[in-house]
């Protein structure tokens, strides 16, 4: 029995994996493609009209642009595997690489992990507790409130938190991830925590605004899958058995509820290397977001190739390591 289920245990895994890389080559195929037959000369897109002589046939030999598309389409491939994504038009012919990774991924990485780990889990504390105290003023309270919250524009609260936290009351900076002009020391530790602690004062604000957003999500489906499991038969198993009800809503109804929550947080995890566009806009935070909305609007072709291709790698990731996990959170599978 053992070894059958070890079988069947690879075999999913197996199955995953081939399922991940079939799905990512799509993607990059894709990635090629759209950008080049894009309304318009695929090669003065590529290409841009601010590059000097020099480094427009430059680019025209490293990514082969003057050859058929099969053979362009090789090049791509063999400069991805090398690391190699092109070169940004609007950053003086900066490589993507750097433009993407220098200071604005952790930038985006940092605020929106604090802000998905900080709606996680105060969705799904505040969603199990709903549940258990269902049809109370404190679950119709906490509902009304993240519904309110979910559907609030983000935009909207981040101009109204600005306007009064930054402009009115002078709580919070007006925008940026630093104070502009400050000099800040690495040569301490002083000086590194008065970094820190100016870095954090500035993500304040829009780390409010995302975790907003975020929460209601977060505690509508845990509030419903802790509410259907309260349904099942091993429940009122539990109860019969003369559990307590602090056991049977953690020990047995938050631990099912888990399951649905593992595919919600796999599919949110690109938000953190995308950022939150409008939400970085507004308050001026320099991740990948704010730099996607600036792309556009230059035409930085090679920088949207670069962003979006990351963006679905981490989402094929994301999944394949939700499958993985749901190996372990759920016995079904393993049989």
């Amino acid at each position: 029995m053992s070894t059958g289920r070890s079988t069947s245990t690879w075999r999913y895994i197996g199955q995953r994996v081939i399922q991940t890389v079939v799905i990512w080559f799509i993607i990059i195929t894709l990635n090629f493609i759209i950008f080049r037959i894009m309304p318009g000369d695929p090669r003065q897109a590529l290409l841009g009209e601010g590059l000097s002589p020099e480094l427009r046939v430059a680019v025209i030999e490293r990514f082969g642009l003057d050859k058929p598309m099969i053979e362009q389409y090789w090049l791509y491939l063999v400069n991805l595997f090398k690391g190699d994504l092109g070169y940004s038009f609007s950053h003086f012919g900066e490589p993507v690489i750097d433009t993407i990774f220098a200071f604005r991924f952790m930038n985006t990485f940092l605020l929106m992990g604090a802000a998905l780990i900080l709606s996680i889990f105060i969705g799904m504390a505040v969603g199990v507790f709903a549940a258990a105290n269902r049809d109370t003023m404190v679950d119709t309270g906490s509902t009304v409130t993240f519904l309110i919250a979910y559907a609030l524009p983000v935009f909207w609260i981040g101009i109204l938190i600005l306007y009064y936290m930054g402009f009115l009351w002078n709580m919070l900076p007006i925008a940026g991830t630093i104070t502009r002009g400050y000099s800040h020391d690495f040569s301490t530790i002083g000086g590194f925590f008065v970094y820190m602690f100016d870095y954090i004062h500035h993500m304040i604000g829009p780390l409010i605004v995302l975790t907003l957003s975020f929460i209601g999500g977060f505690y509508l489906i845990m509030r419903d899958t802790v509410l259907d499991v309260f349904t099942q038969d091993y429940i009122l198993a539990a109860r019969a058995k003369g559990l307590k009800e602090r056991t049977i809503l953690y020990g047995h109804a938050m631990r099912n509820a888990m399951l649905p929550m593992v595919s919600v947080i796999a599919v949110n995890m690109p938000y953190l290397i995308s950022g939150a566009m409008m939400t970085e806009y507004v308050f001026s935070w320099s991740g990948l977001g704010l730099l996607t909305y600036k792309s556009v609007l230059s035409v930085d072709y090679p920088v949207l190739q670069g962003v979006f291709l990351f963006l679905a790698s981490i989402a094929v990731l994301s999944n394949f390591a939700a499958d993985i996990l749901y190996l372990y959170l759920d016995p079904r599978i393993r049989y």
